[in-house]
């Protein structure tokens, strides 16, 4: 045998081993794949961001006595608890005068700000809607604390830390947690040193009562009753819906085929008994994994949280450790946004539960929380500045103010707030009205 054809036996044979050595990770996705960025959801945080910046300004003048406070005041609080860098806040308030109303007050003779009819409504609303909602809020955060198996429980100032995601009113620990006994008991620590800080929920387990079925697993249930048989394939598969611009090789299309064809542990099922040393274990953990994750933000009232929040919950729920990578390697089921906070802050979408940029299943609260974000994105070229900047109106010779609402009268009769709208539809008749061209 010649020695060319020697060299091309061993190639040959080097390059079969190399294809049995790859078909060997049969169900392991690439981890360093290249992170392609989805403008949909970007653009989605562009705008969370100056409702972030809108919120912190509310709580600061909501939490002044008569719901007013003075721009100079509120300059200086905003540059000393949020960061704000000088003249940001004051800026703020005058490119967004549907939310913020400036005027003059007629005895200091200085600028104050407060919140417009609009605003107030909205905060109604979404309290209306939290109210309202306690039921579903309850089995809701019992699916949650049921995700940290074996245990079944969770800190609770990790909860809290994430109340508003799940929507969680703010008194949840008394409205929610000690108002169900059946279903939750909130674990105290005890003793001199004990920190009051350590509370744990746990949920209340009945023998009786199965584990919740999950969110991906009712949306195959859906599957197999539109598609029947043909939709065999998709007995252990996820949702994937891949970002624009990213290139899928044939191998990599390949893992992802048997990768979801891979058996997995329910998020929600103990699996403290099994021997989790062998390889198939270990990789029906990293779904199971994904599953929790899944889960975790099925729960959420906008499909999303940040990555620093999922990272609370990493060791109650069996979490990996380097969680960037692991979403990134699953870059069709969810999406990390670095936007919004000059790349600080990590936004976690589940992909499933967006649909051009809107979600598919919108509930009360999350309807009430998009009012404001309409409100922000309203131009300001539509609010006459020269009588922003005076009283709610010109009546006489000088400016004239109505008397600033104090807090209890924020989520009190509608006719105090509105000025008898009659469907209290947080029309500015009382504000607004005088300022829109």
């Amino acid at each position: 045998m010649s020695p060319f054809s020697i060299s091309r036996a061993r190639l040959l044979f080097s390059f079969s081993l190399s294809i049995v050595r790859y078909q060997s990770q049969s169900t392991s996705i690439p981890k360093k794949l290249q992170r392609v960025r989805d403008h949909s959801f970007d653009n989605l945080m562009e705008v969370e961001k100056k409702v972030r910046r809108a919120l912190k300004l509310q709580d600061l003048i909501l939490s002044h006595p008569g719901g007013t406070l003075p721009v100079s005041l509120l300059e200086s609080l905003a540059r000393r608890h949020l960061r704000f860098s000088p003249q940001e806040s004051s800026s703020f308030l005058l490119r967004h005068p549907h939310v913020f109303h400036v005027f003059e007050h007629p005895v200091q003779r200085v600028l104050h700000a407060r919140l417009t009819p609009r605003a107030l409504h909205q905060l109604r609303l979404e309290s209306e809607a939290l109210s309202s909602s306690l039921p579903s809020a309850a089995l809701r955060l019992r699916r949650f604390v049921l995700l940290a198996a074996p245990s079944f429980r969770i800190r609770l100032e990790h909860i809290r830390l994430a109340r508003t995601d799940l929507g969680l009113p703010e008194d949840f620990e008394q409205s929610i947690v000690l108002s169900h006994p059946s279903l939750f008991r909130l674990l105290s620590p005890s003793g001199p040193d004990a920190e009051p800080r350590l509370k744990f929920v746990e949920a209340v387990l009945n023998p009786d009562e199965p584990f919740p079925i999950a969110a991906v697993e009712l949306a195959r249930e859906r599957e197999y009753r539109e598609r029947g048989s043909d939709a065999e394939d998709a007995r252990f598969a996820f949702p994937i819906q891949f970002p624009p611009g990213f290139k899928i090789g044939k191998y990599y299309r390949v893992a992802v085929w048997k990768w979801q064809r891979l058996p997995y542990w329910s998020p929600y099922e103990d699996v403290s008994g099994y021997d989790l040393r062998s390889l198939e274990a270990q990789r029906r953990m990293e779904k199971r994994a994904v599953a929790t994750i899944h889960e975790f933000l099925s729960l959420t009232v906008e499909k999303r949280t940040t990555l620093e929040r999922i990272a609370n919950f990493r060791q109650a729920m069996g979490l990996p450790k380097k969680l960037k990578e692991f979403l990134l390697q699953h870059q069709g089921i969810f999406y990390i946004s670095t936007r919004g906070n000059q790349g600080k802050l990590h936004t976690v979408f589940l992909r499933e539960g967006y649909r051009k940029g809107e979600i598919l299943e919108q509930n009360d609260v999350y309807l009430a929380r998009k009012r404001l974000r309409e409100l922000l994105l309203i131009s300001s070229k539509k609010a006459n500045f020269d009588r922003m900047l005076t009283s709610l109106g010109r009546q006489g010779d000088g400016p004239q103010c109505v008397p600033a609402l104090n807090r209890k009268e924020f989520f009190g009769d509608d006719d105090a707030i509105y000025g008898g709208d009659e469907e209290g539809s947080g029309s500015d008749s009382g504000v607004e009205s005088q300022f829109i061209e």
